[in-house]
């Protein structure tokens, strides 16, 4: 079928499931199914780049996606004038090359992250600003946390130089480590309240979870991945503007990749195509969806793993595979986003960043297009705030973020022209940003994570090693499926 740029653009939810797919592929459903040399699941970043790579290389490839547009976690919301706002994944930093090459190579180019001017700090019911660009970055100084803050990042940092980057398994005193949490590492590191505040803080920005649902190896292997094969990764990286991850943005919106990439690849992307179960038949995987069945040699499954568990698989994947799939639940964030004609607050002097420990939000970003009309403040809901906010009804969310951008910014900050939320529990993937391992799971299933099975390929942010949960790990990933497809046949 063909694409359309309409399609690829669209931001609504697929199509509710038709009725169950039989046991077993049917003669019906052979004599429908088309032959492709890979068929992949998922047109996410990652499930477009191994699509790409292996098209380029020769191979026939089709991309069957569940909803009805390109992406994945990647989501433009346009605002207007040709401008736009990201309500999924956005941000791009140093030592992310895969992601910014795929973007120059099909015309995306970047722009840097608006940090100038004063961050503004509310913690125990004071406002107060400070230098966001200053020796501690995005960090604001809590008088009573910044120190015990710093030598828990340089502890972190240093236990993240001994785990090997594809192997995490093997860090020396893995179980001991994977045994812990990242809560447990701040119960013996943060013994102030501002160092709790500031350390839980930096977590949920990262993971969008909660410090006791990761385990410290799984933390530490994240940490690690924060980096390339020339550079080592740090936690300050993860959490840094510039810097660090959030260093810039692409114009025209994070999604604009995909629906290029999607545009190359043209009749090969099939939408509204949930796919519901791949069977193996002699040397041939049939890839049964809503939309068709197609014959394959070999798939990648380049969703997440709370996706990838949703699918039926003939033979049943290994068990290792099968009970890794279920102990990588998704984290949780609603991203908030209230639109003014102009940035007012850069008159003030004020970068549009604020840390908090108010609720629902904790943190903030200006998110205003390239040129700074119009004015967009980000606000972030995560972590258990995201699942208990998500529950309320969407008046009440409003009104809460408001209200904490008008403590932050005035009273101006209560009356924005247009507000756009994503509660992404909602959406397909069933959270965001990525999914995290709790206790022992890194371990005991943890080899399985990259490891094909009955010529099934896993790709997704999940698999990579280097930036696992970002985009570029969803390119990386793609990468790396469509080489050992490509070595495979």
């Amino acid at each position: 079928m063909a694409i359309t740029r309409r399609e690829l653009i669209g931001a609504g939810a697929a199509a509710a499931a038709a009725a169950a797919v039989p046991a077993t592929v049917s003669q019906a459903a052979r004599r429908r199914s088309r032959s492709v040399d890979v068929a992949v699941v998922g047109a996410g970043l990652a499930g477009l780049t191994a699509a790409r790579r292996l098209r380029a290389a020769g191979h026939s490839v089709v991309v069957l996606e569940a909803s009805n547009r390109v992406g994945g976690r990647t989501l433009n919301v346009p605002l207007g004038g040709g401008e736009v706002v990201e309500v999924g994944g956005q941000w791009v930093g140093p030592t992310q090359d895969r992601i910014v090459a795929l973007a120059r190579e099909v015309g995306v180019s970047t722009f840097d992250t608006y940090i100038q001017g004063d961050g503004v700090l509310i913690y125990q019911g004071q406002r107060s600003t400070f230098d966001a660009s200053g020796p501690l970055g995005p960090i604001p100084p809590v008088p009573d946390g910044i120190l015990e803050t710093a030598a828990a990042l340089a502890e972190l940092d240093r236990l993240a130089t001994t785990v090997p980057i594809d192997r995490p398994w093997d860090t020396p005193g893995a179980a001991q480590l994977d045994g812990r949490t990242f809560e447990d590492f701040i119960a013996q590191r943060g013994t102030t309240p501002g160092a709790r505040f500031l350390l839980e803080l930096g977590f949920r920005s990262v993971f969008a979870a909660e410090p006791a649902q990761a385990s410290l190896l799984f933390s530490l292997a994240y940490t690690a991945g924060a980096g390339n094969a020339d550079t080592a990764g740090t936690f300050e990286r993860l959490i840094n503007i510039t810097g660090g991850a959030q260093e810039a943005r692409f114009v025209g919106g994070s999604q604009k990749i995909s629906i290029e990439v999607a545009a190359q690849l043209g009749r090969r992307v099939v939408l509204r195509a949930p796919v519901r179960r791949i069977a193996r038949s002699g040397r041939r995987l049939h890839v049964v969806s809503e939309r068709g069945t197609w014959s394959a040699r070999r798939v990648v499954v380049a969703v997440p793993p709370v996706m990838a568990r949703r699918i039926r698989y003939e033979p049943a994947l290994p068990r290792q595979h099968a009970q890794l799939l279920r102990r990588i639940p998704m984290g949780r964030v609603i991203k908030c986003e209230a639109v003014y004609d102009e940035p007012f607050w850069r008159a003030d002097g004020l970068a549009g960043y604020t840390n908090a420990d108010t609720e629902p939000v904790q943190l903030t970003f200006d998110n205003s297009p390239p040129g700074g009309r119009p004015g967009v403040l980000l606000a972030f809901i995560e972590g258990a705030q995201a699942e208990l906010w998500g529950r309320r009804p969407a008046a009440q969310r409003r009104a809460a973020v408001l209200a904490t951008l008008a403590a932050a910014y005035g009273d101006r900050a209560r009356r924005p022209r247009r507000f756009v939320e994503r509660v992404w529990e909602n959406d397909w993937a069933r959270g965001g940003y990525a999914g995290h391992m709790g206790p022992g799971t890194l371990t005991r299933f943890g080899p399985s994570l990259r490891q094909p099975a009955h010529g099934i390929h896993f790709a997704g942010t999940e698999t990579a090693t280097y930036w696992n949960g970002y985009m570029d790990g969803a390119v990386r990933s793609g990468e790396r499926a469509a080489r050992e497809i490509r070595e495979a046949l």
